[in-house]
């Protein structure tokens, strides 16, 4: 007679390793070196009091490249999260499909025009710009030819690499999203 019990048994940390889906392993890796970089730009200026507060000033008086670019960010940022979550190859789906492909080209190709970081030359995240300009049209050839799989995992890591880890570290202390919902 076999006891059954209602829990799972419980893992190895090696199946646990091997059971972590490879999606959060960057996004957890990303948010450790977000919180590592946020801490050190706070440590070096002790006087300031941050605290929650939603400004869209800064926003308004940014260049025009930048509000589109912004602009461009968001479209693809929700688009991609009901591309994520609703049913995959309805003509819903390829509909949105197109409409976050030219949504992400927009942030990606405005992000050419923004030269913040390094004054008047391009930073190293330009190149994650030139990868998912790159990247979008292997997506697409992808599910041309049929493959699925390869299809979800060119447009997922362009969601997740274009979108939510370059989004997170725009929210570094005094940049420009930060600005909008942090006061100081």
């Amino acid at each position: 007679m076999t006891i059954r019990t209602a829990f799972p048994p419980t893992l190895s940390p090696r199946a646990l390793v091997k059971a972590t889906p490879w999606w959060a392993w960057q996004l957890g890796v990303a948010f450790a070196i977000y919180l590592v970089v946020s801490y050190f730009i706070l440590a070096a200026q002790p006087d300031l009091n941050p605290h929650f507060r939603i400004d869209l000033t800064p926003l308004l008086q940014a260049p025009v490249q930048i509000q589109i670019h912004v602009a461009g960010a968001l479209s693809a940022f929700f688009i991609g999260l009901v591309l994520l979550a609703a049913p995959k190859g309805f003509r819903f789906h390829k509909t949105l499909g197109w409409t976050w492909i030219a949504a992400m080209s927009v942030t990606a190709v405005s992000s050419f025009f923004i030269t913040g970081i390094f004054q008047n030359a391009h930073s190293p995240i330009h190149a994650l710009s030139a990868w998912t300009l790159i990247g979008l049209p292997f997506g697409v050839a992808a599910i041309r030819r049929r493959d699925v799989k390869k299809h979800r995992q060119t447009m997922t890591g362009m969601f997740l690499g274009g979108m939510a880890i370059a989004g997170l570290f725009t929210f570094l202390p005094g940049r420009l999203m930060w600005n909008l919902f942090v006061g100081v």
